[in-house]
C-alpha cells in the first residue's frame, strides 16, 4: 500500500474505524446512571493528577487540548483549564457532560464518540465540523471502554488529531481482557486492557514515542469496584 488514505494525508487505515461492528450498547447509559458517584468512588486520583500535570506543564502556554472521555471534568479538564489551556472535552454520556459543564464552565464540551474524530468523520480531519487539530490530548481511562479491535484505530485517530510533535497523556488499567463485562457502581460496563509490554507496542505502532510512564496500584473507595493497576504513558506524536 502507498500509505496514503483517500484524503492523501498519509493516514491509511484511520478511516476504517467506522467499519468495525461498533457496539456502545449500555456504556453511555451506565455512566448516565453513575453520575457524580464516579468521583465518590475514585476520590484519590494522584496518578491521574500527576499524569495531567505532565501534560499541562509540558505543553506550550495556551495550548488547545482535547479531553477524550472527559467524564465529570474532574480532575483533568479542570486541571488543564487552571493551567491556562483551551480545553475541548468529548464524551458519549449526556449525564457526564452535564456534570463536566457544571464543574468546568470555562471548557467546551461535545456529545461525540471517538469514532467521529477519525479522518473523514463528522468531527475529524476532512469532516463537516473538525474539532482539531490539537496540541495535546488527554485520554485517561477512556480507551479501556472500547473492544480491543477498536483501540489501535482509536489511537491512530488521536494521532491524526494532533499537530506534529503533539502530546498524548494515556491512562489504562493493566489487564489482559477484551470487552469483558464487570460490575461497576451498581451497573455493568465492558472493559478491555493490555499487559504493559503489549500496551507499549500498540501505542508505538499507532505513531507515538513514549517519553515516560508510571504505574499505580489503586483501590477504589467503593467495594463494588475491584482494585486495579493503573498505567500512565506520556506520549509524543511522531511526525
Amino acid at each position: 500500500m502507498s500509505g496514503e488514505d483517500e484524503h492523501g494525508d498519509g493516514y491509511e487505515g484511520y478511516e476504517d474505524f467506522d467499519r468495525l461492528a461498533l457496539d456502545r450498547s449500555g456504556q453511555a447509559e451506565a455512566f448516565d446512571h453513575i453520575g457524580d458517584r464516579y468521583d465518590d468512588a475514585f476520590p484519590h486520583k494522584e496518578g491521574q493528577i500527576d499524569a495531567g500535570r505532565w501534560l499541562a506543564e509540558t505543553l506550550p502556554p495556551g495550548s488547545r487540548v482535547l479531553d477524550v472521555g472527559c467524564g465529570t471534568g474532574l480532575p483533568t479538564a479542570r486541571q488543564l483549564v487552571d493551567a491556562g489551556h483551551e480545553v475541548v472535552g468529548i464524551d458519549i454520556s449526556p449525564g457526564m457532560l452535564k456534570l463536566a459543564r457544571d464543574n468546568v464552565p470555562e471548557a467546551t464540551f461535545h456529545h461525540v464518540d471517538i469514532v467521529d474524530l477519525r479522518v473523514g468523520g463528522r468531527y475529524g480531519p476532512g469532516g463537516i465540523r473538525e474539532l482539531g487539530p490539537f496540541d495535546g490530548i488527554a485520554a485517561y481511562f477512556t480507551l479501556l471502554l472500547l473492544p480491543r479491535p477498536e483501540i489501535p484505530y482509536a489511537l491512530r485517530t488521536l494521532h491524526a488529531g494532533l499537530r506534529p510533535g503533539g502530546l498524548l497523556g494515556l491512562g489504562m488499567v493493566e489487564a489482559d481482557v477484551d470487552d469483558f463485562p464487570i460490575p461497576f457502581l451498581g451497573n455493568s460496563v465492558r472493559v478491555s486492557g493490555y499487559l504493559r509490554d503489549e500496551l507499549r507496542q500498540v501505542v508505538r505502532d499507532a505513531g507515538f514515542e513514549i517519553a515516560g510512564e508510571d504505574s499505580h496500584a489503586y483501590a477504589p473507595a467503593s467495594t463494588d469496584v475491584p482494585p486495579e493497576i493503573q498505567l500512565y504513558l506520556n506520549c509524543r506524536r511522531r511526525a
